[in-house]
């Protein structure tokens, strides 16, 4: 039977480093052959785990999708990807697969069963192929949009974030998807992106985005992007960047502006903010990021700028965690015990320091400076 559910023709076969593979899906569910594009990293391992992007119209989409892909992780502004597209422009089977009732606003029988085609067939044939993380996205435009909202109300929403580009709304969606995202209990990105032309739907989405953006939960990231200048069919392109952008921004290094307007006015722990950003990047992607040496600086200078020196304690333990052979973990744990009060301690500390690797601004010198500073107060 599995093999009768998930046979990829010529699958087996297929060459990782080409990067790119269009293949045909035997579906059991569509009773029907289906065109599948696939997307996997160049250097794709089977130590890691890769999120998981879903994009209909893949004749419109897929490449685009995959160009932010390989450019964003290139950069280290996202996780590396696996990428599965669906065909569906031969015989308008958008509009058979993403058609829904008039008056229910449900999918019809055949959305039906290409609900069951994505969810049932598609993506555990990727789980159990590949190594999937928990993070996967869902990208569609106008009617594929609008189908990827009904993702939304099982009791766990299938996809962690949901890249809706210029919907053609199904009947009540405009109040159905505020009142579910509500509702759900789990983190959630929704990224709704429209162009600023007039359109059939364009009051019922911006009614929508007046609902959503009335949600307060810290676990919904709702982003709504207007494009004057975009027409019902460039803003498909100016849209999945922004959205890109606005979904993996928590796995990008600290920014100047993020420092100013979320770290300094927080009140909560320096460290904190840290801890907190990383557990989330691994809870949602499903692995362990090493800290970037820029996140570090920054929560170490904020630290000093807000006085905030017990931060400085796990921070160190942190550093010879993700930088053992180096001299800033026990560097800031010098300087802990320094802004404490304990100058023996951070004395016999400093001098551990100076032993290690210069790493950033610290340096051998800056260490027996501070050693020196102390044997001139106290004497050691």
């Amino acid at each position: 039977m599995k093999k009768c559910l998930f046979l990829l023709i010529g699958f087996m076969c297929l060459n990782l480093g080409a990067q790119v593979k269009k293949e045909i899906f035997e579906s059991f569910k569509l009773q029907e052959r289906r065109d599948v594009s696939y997307y996997f990293p160049e250097d794709y391992t089977e130590e890691k785990t890769y999120p998981l992007i879903v994009v209909l119209d893949a004749e419109y989409l897929f490449d685009l999708v995959v160009a932010n892909v390989k450019f964003q992780s290139k950069f280290d502004r996202m996780p590396e990807a696996i990428v599965v597209g669906i065909d569906q422009l031969q015989n308008d089977l958008r509009w058979e697969d993403c058609d829904y009732e008039d008056t229910s606003g449900l999918p019809t029988e055949k959305g039906k069963m290409f609900y069951e085609f994505l969810g049932t067939e598609i993506i555990p044939y990727l789980e159990t192929s590949y190594n999937i993380a928990p993070f996967k996205m869902f990208v569609g435009y106008d009617i594929t949009a609008n189908f990827g909202n009904y993702f939304l109300f099982k009791d766990r929403s299938l996809f962690n974030s949901y890249v809706s580009i210029s919907p053609v709304m199904a009947t009540e969606m405009e109040t159905r998807v505020p009142a579910r995202l509500s509702e759900l209990n789990q983190t959630i990105f929704y990224n709704l992106i429209v162009e600023k032309q007039p359109s059939d739907d364009r009051q019922r989405i911006l009614q929508m985005n007046h609902s959503i953006s009335s949600i307060t939960k810290e676990s919904l990231h709702y982003f709504f992007d207007e494009y004057e200048n975009a027409d019902h069919t460039s803003i498909a392109s100016y849209g999945i960047s922004k959205a890109f952008d606005n979904v993996f921004r928590i796995y990008r290094p600290i920014t100047p502006a993020e420092f100013k307007s979320d770290i300094l006015t927080s009140e909560e722990p320096v460290f904190y903010y840290l801890d907190n950003r990383y557990n989330t990047i691994e809870d949602l992607f499903g692995f362990e990021k090493q800290v970037e040496l820029n996140d570090i600086m920054a929560i170490y200078a904020a630290c000093l700028k807000k006085e905030d020196y017990d931060s400085l304690k796990p921070l160190s333990d942190l550093c010879k965690k993700e930088f053992p052979d180096t001299m800033m973990g026990f560097y800031f744990e010098a300087e802990y015990y320094e802004f404490i009060g304990e100058p023996k301690k951070a004395f016999k500390t400093f001098e551990k320091a100076f032993q290690l690797e210069e790493i950033d601004f610290l340096t051998k010198d800056l260490a027996l400076e501070k050693i020196d500073a102390l044997k001139a107060d106290f004497g050691y």
